[in-house]
């Protein structure tokens, strides 16, 4: 039976020495790292003409480098050839112009991790074994259900907690019911989207929150303008002693905190996207979007706020996996002149402005909502489309 990949998240609660044991395996894939590239880089400089050393070159000189730097043996083998493979990606990405050198991994990173693709097995509802670290607890393991582990990512994320992400293959989910009901869907800010039914769905408004993260935000920043200062004043009058700016505690503090109701706020968003693309996909056997450009939007300055805060990809990327799971249709069609077209006569009345949100055509007298009528226009383009 055909198989489904899937990512799972799941919260890791390490032990003490768990947790020092993750640190030296962060290193180790970052040192691995910094040691390849530094090999190609000084490669390059000997010979230009030097042909680059491809992943499987790169993995047959990870005997001699686990020989020379004994540490590196602490961690799980398959982390490295990980390294080795998104290095060389990174190297192809630069090769056909679509990405910048790569770059050195520094330890000061807020976020570190590891990926490994070695046997990962559920102990207890609360317990898996990883390579290396052996028994740890984790958050429910229910959802692992009857699904096969291909490769694990751990992660240190800003607000001092460890995740575990699992890529794992899964039975399709059973199909859903056919409605016989098509819709169109434009996207928009106030309103995350607005259906050719006249339903509008409107977009996670996160005030409180994002009032916190602004006031975190300062005091971050404050603090550690002030520790900065500290520090270089502390480096001159003591030549000997050296100190960091992370032996500062107090500005640490408030990136921890920032970034928890940051994680809040997303995570908010995230559950809304998927009740609502859920809801949707129930309802509605065809579903028919518009592909929008939110980068290109974003240029936008008065705008790129709202449009980021909408999350418009993120919204398109779950209705499209949902309908190929669940045995529903989206179509996406282009959006030009969706808001200018009548969609009872098809007159083109020209480009208006943002702050018009109705308007009644001058040809049949028919009064339209702005963001309705572009739905319709969406909905009638796509059915159009499938013939």
């Amino acid at each position: 039976m055909v198989q489904i990949i899937k990512g799972v998240k799941l919260r890791l609660y390490p032990n003490a020495q768990q947790r020092e044991q993750l640190w030296q395996m962060f290193g180790n894939d970052r040192f691995v790292w910094n040691q390849m590239l530094a090999m190609a880089k000084e490669r390059y400089q000997n010979n230009p003409s030097s042909h680059f050393v491809n992943e499987y070159g790169m993995n047959y000189l990870l005997k001699r480098l686990k020989q020379e730097y004994p540490f590196l043996k602490t961690s799980d083998s398959t982390s490295f050839l990980v390294v080795n493979h998104n290095l060389a990606q990174a190297f192809k990405m630069l090769f056909r112009h679509q990405g910048g050198y790569p770059h050195f991994k520094s330890r000061h990173a807020i976020r570190q991790a590891y990926t490994g693709r070695s046997v990962c097995r559920v102990l207890a509802k609360r317990r898996v074994r990883l390579p290396k670290l052996g028994s740890i607890r984790t958050s429910k393991t229910a959802v692992l259900a009857n699904s096969k582990i291909k490769c694990y990512t751990v992660s240190f994320t800003p607000t001092g907690r460890y995740y575990l992400s699992l890529q794992v293959a899964v039975e399709p989910p059973k199909q859903l019911n056919k409605t016989g009901k098509t819709v169109g869907i434009d996207v928009g800010i106030t309103d995350l989207a607005v259906s050719s039914d006249g339903i509008k769905y409107e977009t996670y408004n996160a005030k409180w929150y994002e009032k916190q993260v602004v006031t975190w935000q300062s005091k971050y920043a404050k603090r550690k303008h002030q520790a900065t200062v500290a520090v270089r004043q502390w480096n001159h009058n003591h030549k000997t002693v050296k100190t960091e700016l992370d032996d500062y505690k107090n500005w640490q503090r408030a990136r921890q905190q920032k970034a928890r109701y940051q994680t809040k706020i997303a995570n908010q968003r995230k559950d809304y996207l998927h009740k609502l693309t859920t809801a949707l996909v129930k309802q509605y056997d065809v579903i028919v979007i518009e592909d929008l450009k939110a980068k290109n939007l974003q240029k936008n300055h008065c705008l790129a706020r709202a449009i980021a805060n909408a999350s418009w990809y993120q919204f398109r990327i779950m209705l499209a996996y949902k309908c190929a799971w669940y045995g529903k249709r989206l179509v996406v069609v282009k959006p030009n002149y969706t808001s200018q077209i009548c969609s009872h006569c098809g007159y083109h009345s020209g480009p208006k402005p943002l702050n018009i949100r109705e308007w009644t055509c001058p040809n049949c007298g028919t009064h339209h909502d702005r963001d309705v009528n572009a739905a319709i226009n969406i909905l009638h383009q796509g059915l159009n489309a499938m013939g």
